[in-house]
């Protein structure tokens, strides 16, 4: 049997002071089963990006992982490349997310080279991309330098090249927005996170997660330089968009 990734239980206990949601070691010890309780579509959109990468990863390119977390996304695309001298380059501002990340690759043998960087996806120059994947990562960027972060792939991707981006988005229409914020607040539940755990979580992710709606993110990518964009995926607010080069 296949040992279970501890317990998220970061919220169980009522707190006196909510602190803004890091991704520090406690988050990171039990950030799998966190995720995956938390983010609807989660594994679907990790193992689709894989075939992403089967479709458009170029030989002689690179893949990117923004945001890399533990490294579930990288794994996805390194399986799925099947073209030469493809390299991934795995990115993520957190030294515990990113210790763990390169644990979790080793594990796996393969041909596909992959790097893993400590660093702010900001900072990082993207060069012969021929896929960039997103994942959950844009929304806890400040709006305001979201466009350039994303300008920044645009201009470093080949002709053909294709970006993943997968979001918590909101919706302008309010009936639509309390429908998926209800359907989400049950998904929560059915994975057996108290109410309790829910709020406490929710206050700590106020100012950290920021939300946009589905059109504002497509507009931005037109705008970043991607010539066209699309929803490919949404399970309630959650979705993913393929903007191509």
């Amino acid at each position: 049997m296949p040992k279970q990734p501890p317990r998220d239980s970061i919220y169980a206990a009522p707190r006196d002071m909510i602190v803004d949601f890091v991704f520090d070691e406690s988050v990171t010890q039990v950030f799998p089963d966190m995720i995956r309780r938390s983010v609807p579509g989660y594994d679907a959109v990790v193992a689709l990006t894989g075939l992403f990468a089967e479709r458009y990863a170029q030989a002689h390119s690179h893949c990117y992982d923004l945001g890399c977390s533990l490294g579930a996304t990288t794994l996805a695309m390194r399986r799925r490349i099947a073209v030469e001298a493809c390299r991934v380059i795995a990115v993520d501002n957190s030294t515990f997310m990113t210790e763990r990340c390169r644990e979790n690759l080793s594990a796996e043998s393969s041909d596909v080279p992959v790097d893993v960087v400590c660093a702010d996806i900001r900072d990082v120059e993207i060069q012969r991309a021929s896929l960039v994947a997103i994942n959950f990562t844009l929304q806890f960027i400040e709006r305001d330098q979201r466009l350039s972060l994303l300008q920044g792939v645009a201009n470093g991707m080949l002709p053909g090249g294709v970006l993943v981006l997968s979001e918590k988005v909101k919706f302008d229409d309010r009936d639509a927005q309390q429908f998926h914020q209800e359907m989400h607040l049950g998904f929560k539940r059915a994975n057996d996170y108290s109410d309790m755990e829910i709020s406490q979580k929710r206050a700590a992710l106020e100012r950290v997660l920021v939300p946009d709606s589905i059109d504002t993110h497509l507009a931005r990518l037109r705008s970043a330089g991607f010539r066209q964009a699309h929803l490919w995926y949404q399970c309630f607010n959650f979705v993913s968009l393929a903007a191509f080069r």
